[in-house]
């Protein structure tokens, strides 16, 4: 069988998640994307057997032209966040399984997102007020007469990473914050909401088009305001019942049911309010501990229902483990003098894993987002207690050290 696997740079989902599963799963692999060459020069095995060509992929026609012009799929499939509608979409004119494309692009665009949850049936302080600044206007004079509140937030309206996601606590300030990311993304829409207190949690769901289940989720820390640095994520298995379903009415709202999704909502006053939706699986080597936890095929699991499989019925056992995983970052300027390397260890009974993210010499500036963490601590364990205390005390005694 025949697997397009669309993608924009390579990703630890991608060659330690979906190319193994894609292999045990017996297919033929065709990776499309904008960067061949970069896909090419990844070291391992992990592209053994795999084609690469290029085609921009951003552009669903170019993909619907490669492909019809290659060999016929059985799947066509991405994992990036910039990609899930051309995917639906080229999925969806051979014939084959896929998201629907309208919820792809709801899901990417935050402005749309909001305006569609703001027009649904959901129960009341569960919507979350928000503007869009288009491209080209002046944030003045759009906002001038938008009812939000101060703290809030402004973001690029389908940016990915937090990047350029800032928490403003009053009108000039959010007005020189619009100016400032409009400088780096020069043409792109904002979109300002109100800020969202209480804790941040994540809800992973899988659907085979018929049956979503709940995979589970993670709690998020965060660094502090007025930037959203995600430091750590921890394993919580018992969000409350209330809660998923109000995140699943959301969900349901927007369209999305099929295949891998990643949403990120806040608890509070015992609502749950949605920050984002991200139509794919959860990344940043959180699915690779996530298949760990559930103990089952996730990545086949997931590649299976865009094969037309359904998923399997039997309950799956609750996770007798718990696991975290924890992010050094960045936090001034320069070069990247001093860094531990990759590490596979055993304490105490927690499986803990560190994978660099950025290469000793590399020099960089602070971007305040995902793009500043130097490396990933993924750990495995009993209890919570157990992994906390091995997670610490790793990234306690190693040093990252920053060279101005």
């Amino acid at each position: 069988m025949q697997m397009y696997l669309l993608a924009l740079n390579p990703t630890d989902s991608v060659t330690e998640g979906f190319l193994p599963a894609a292999r045990r799963l017996g297919l033929a692999v065709t990776v499309l994307t904008d960067t061949p060459a970069a896909h090419r020069a990844v070291g391992g095995d992990a592209y053994a057997g795999v084609e690469v060509l290029e085609c921009d992929v951003r552009d669903f026609r170019a993909v619907v032209s490669r492909v019809s012009a290659h060999r016929r799929p059985d799947a066509v499939f991405s994992n990036s966040d910039h990609l899930q509608a051309q995917t639906a979409l080229a999925a969806a004119y051979f014939g084959l399984p896929a998201k629907d494309w309208r919820a792809a692009l709801r899901t990417k665009d935050k402005a749309e997102m909001r305006r569609c949850l703001a027009a649904a049936d959901l129960p009341a302080g569960v919507a979350v007020r928000a503007a869009e600044v288009p491209a080209g206007q002046d944030p003045a004079t759009v906002l001038a007469s938008a009812d939000i509140p101060f703290p809030c937030v402004v973001k690029p309206r389908e940016g990915v990473a937090s990047e350029d996601v800032v928490l403003v606590g009053e009108h000039a300030e959010l007005i020189a914050r619009c100016a400032e990311i409009r400088s780096r993304r020069p043409g792109e829409a904002l979109v300002v909401e109100e800020f969202l207190p209480g804790t941040l949690h994540t809800l992973e769901t899988l659907g085979d088009g018929a049956v979503r289940r709940v995979l589970g989720g993670f709690r998020t820390r965060l660094s502090a305001p007025p930037y959203f640095i995600e430091e750590r994520l921890t394993w919580e298995p018992g969000l409350p019942a209330a809660a998923v379903a109000e995140v699943l009415a959301q969900l349901d709202a927007l369209g999305v049911g099929f295949g891998a999704c990643h949403t990120e909502f806040v608890l509070s006053d015992g609502r749950a309010r949605v920050v984002e939706v991200n139509y794919r699986a959860i990344g940043d080597q959180c699915d690779l501990l996530l298949a760990d936890l559930l103990a089952v095929p996730l990545f086949e699991w997931i590649l299976r229902v865009h094969l037309g499989e359904r998923l399997p019925a039997d309950p799956w056992p609750a996770p007798a483990a718990t696991g975290c995983l924890s992010y050094p970052y960045a936090r001034t300027p320069g070069t990247l003098t001093a860094a531990p390397g990759p590490e596979d260890l055993d304490v105490d009974g927690v499986r803990l894993a560190y994978r660099p993210l950025r290469a000793i010499g590399t020099r960089r500036p602070v971007h305040h987002t995902n793009r500043d963490l130097l490396g990933v601590v993924r750990a495995l364990g009993p209890d919570r207690p157990a992994v906390d205390r091995a997670v610490d005390a790793f990234v306690a005694a190693r040093t990252w050290e920053i060279t101005p």
